[in-house]
């Protein structure tokens, strides 16, 4: 499966940003060792159900660690069978924008 998420604090540091408990998140994901990505909006991660639902709580966990908020976008394409599809589905799109 995959799963695209966000999360957001609802509660900035005293310097009015959010940064470091967004990226607090992000490192759990790395750390999981996943396939994963990270752009402007979502953090995307590539792994069995079990697995990839455990790191987003984790990182729910450590954002809640300095929120008393927390809220949660969460997308999934669950398709078993198969993986590679992180970069995978991105490529067909490209081949496909070749022809």
């Amino acid at each position: 499966m995959i799963a695209a998420f966000s999360i957001s604090p609802t509660a900035a540091d005293e310097t009015g940003s959010v940064s470091e408990a967004v990226a607090a998140a992000v490192r759990v994901v790395r750390e999981s060792g996943l396939p994963c990505e990270t752009n402007a909006m979502f953090t995307n991660v590539e792994g069995e159900w079990d697995e990839v639902m455990a790191v987003v709580k984790q990182a729910v966990d450590v954002v809640a660690a300095a929120s008393p908020r927390v809220g949660l976008v969460l997308k999934a394409d669950i398709r078993p069978g198969y993986d590679g599809q992180l970069t995978a589905k991105v490529e067909r799109v490209e081949a496909a924008l070749l022809d």
